[in-house]
């Protein structure tokens, strides 16, 4: 079984809504940088990135990163990781970081990241922006600073987001894993 949670409008409305949001914080974005998990934050970054330039006039630097190797379970498969490669041409040593990341729910990913940023210097600050937050289940004490949408859901539902450019839809589906 599947169930939209968000269509397109729903989803642009909240994009919007998240865009206003880093504005009143971040005004020019002069200081500050939004950094894309790989693999599926990346189509929620340059979504925010491409509405940020439309409705404000505002061009973040964007950069995506790869946490693969960060995880605390990347050695718990036979198979070979394959990571994403990592984009990022500019020195996060004092700047404002906004991660982006499509769905938070057991926040192991972002703990991840939080690790692999390190490497790269270390900012003034850390903020979380998702769509979707999953309320349950959360493993480590992370909690985003902004969010499209909090969901309650059920441990063995899936929640997908469906990208198709800089829109999507974001679906639960239930009685099945990913």
């Amino acid at each position: 079984m599947k169930r939209i949670i968000l269509d397109l409008k729903q989803v642009d409305i909240a994009l919007t809504r998240l865009c206003h949001q880093l504005v009143e914080e971040h005004g020019d974005f002069s200081s500050s940088a939004i950094i894309a998990l790989q693999p599926r934050g990346i189509f929620l970054g340059k979504a925010l990135c491409a509405h940020l330039k439309e409705h404000f006039g505002f061009e973040p630097q964007y950069g995506e990163l790869d946490a693969t190797f960060y995880r605390d379970d990347f050695r718990r498969t036979d198979k070979p990781l394959l990571p994403n490669a990592m984009e990022m041409d500019f020195q996060i040593e004092g700047k404002r970081l906004i991660l982006v990341d499509d769905v938070l729910y057991t926040g192991r990913s972002i703990r991840a990241a939080l690790d692999a940023i390190n490497d790269f210097g270390r900012p003034s600050r850390t903020e979380l922006l998702t769509l979707i937050n999953r309320k349950y289940k959360r493993e480590v004490p992370i909690h985003p600073d902004y969010v499209g949408e909090e969901v309650d859901s059920r441990a063995d539902d899936y929640v997908k987001v469906d990208w198709k450019g800089n829109s999507c839809k974001v679906w639960i589906i239930t009685d099945q894993k990913p």
